[in-house]
């Protein structure tokens, strides 16, 4: 299979869809790779690197787009790159569709067979979410930690305090993976810690990892509510795959919180978990101040770490990619419940649930196009 790497055009999105190491293993295996020039520099790999593992440069994306049949990306594709879209394309990116309406039509409507990294399931788990939530997890205490700084409109606290100040308070809302890589940090940072979920058995193993150094709540109303309000920084990291994440943080919740306090949505690229949180933000423009309360809304926080992302991300992806490759879309499809599950869009129908409902698409079930 011809297999095409365009360079990421987000704002500030430094990653690259795959590393030289993954562009040889795909090589191996028969396939071609396509990489658009210049697409690894900022994670710290040079065209040459794909190079010498055997893949091609393209001097432009177009070429990258017209001239492969797999396009593999981070980041879920701009509107000028909509014009790339065509039948039978496959698409395996990051897509995050509900909170997308355009691109989803974009991808139904130009009959785009459109896999997301995101919803691709293996015994209930997301391995190819996991390894950017726990990049996202833990880089939300280090932006929080910096955003409380004076110079930054923060309130001028330090996370661990100092012999005879007492320690930040942080309060984490879930206990997945993003979550728990923000307690891990959190912790290890000697902060004050609170954790809310309401899943008791996971908060159970939190409380035996971390001991005496955690709080664990469950997540009711009254719980959430005071949580937020005695913390200097919020971290919220809940996710529905594939679908929009509810809106648990209150405006009224914000309003309780100090000034100088600071929010990390982690869920923003699902539509954000924050009720005040109404716009998405960049790594150019990150912080905006509501209720005298900063919002830090980036949508690709991984993206700010591009060596360390894009080289966990490979990890995860390579497999996925080296079946659909060798096995072709509807095949692979066929054989593998968890890319079945990855299917958001094919054939000119949505067939993922949550992003049907969410949307209002009718919902076709992949197995019926395959």
């Amino acid at each position: 299979m011809k297999i095409g790497i365009p360079k990421e055009i987000k704002n500030n999105e430094n990653r690259v869809a795959l590393t030289p190491m993954g562009a040889a293993e795909l090589i191996r295996a028969g396939h071609s790779v396509l990489i658009e020039r210049g697409a690894g520099e900022e994670s710290g790999f040079a065209d040459a690197a794909y190079e010498a593992a055997g893949a091609s440069i393209a001097p432009e994306a177009a070429d990258v787009w017209g001239r492969s049949e797999m396009v593999m990306k981070v980041k879920e594709p701009l509107p000028v790159e909509y014009g790339h879209f065509r039948p039978g394309l496959l698409l395996f990116a990051y897509l995050h569709l509900a909170a997308e309406p355009e691109l989803a039509e974009a991808l139904r409507a130009a009959g785009v067979t459109a896999v997301a990294y995101e919803t691709i399931r293996v015994n209930g788990a997301l391995p190819l979410l996991a390894p950017m939530s726990e990049v996202a997890g833990r880089m939300a205490v280090q932006v929080g930690a910096q955003m409380l700084e004076k110079a930054y409109g923060g309130k001028g606290k330090l996370l661990s305090g100092v012999t005879g100040v007492k320690r930040g308070k942080v309060t984490v809302i879930g206990a997945g993976i993003a979550g728990t890589s923000s307690v891990q940090l959190a912790v290890g940072l000697g902060a004050d810690v609170t954790v809310l979920d309401t899943n008791t058995n996971r908060l159970r193993e939190l409380a035996l990892l971390f001991g005496s150094r955690l709080q664990t709540l469950q997540s009711t109303t009254h719980n959430l509510a005071e949580s937020v309000r005695e913390a200097d920084l919020v971290i919220s990291t809940v996710l529905i795959p594939g679908g929009k994440a509810p809106k648990l943080v209150t405006e009224e919740m914000v309003r309780s919180m100090e000034k100088g306090s600071v929010i990390v949505d982690v869920a923003i690229d699902q539509g954000g978990s924050v009720e005040t949180i109404d716009r998405i933000t960049t790594h150019d423009d990150p912080v905006f101040e509501k209720h005298g309360v900063l919002h830090y809304a980036v949508a690709n926080i991984p993206g700010a770490v591009p060596y360390t992302s894009t080289m966990a991300l490979t990890n995860a992806t390579l497999p996925f990619a080296l079946q659909l490759a060798s096995l072709g879309a509807a095949d692979a499809i066929r054989a593998s419940q968890p890319l079945r599950e990855g299917v958001n869009t094919m054939g000119g129908h949505v067939t993922y649930e949550a992003v049907a409902r969410d949307l209002g698409y009718a919902y076709k079930p992949v197995l019926e196009l395959v």
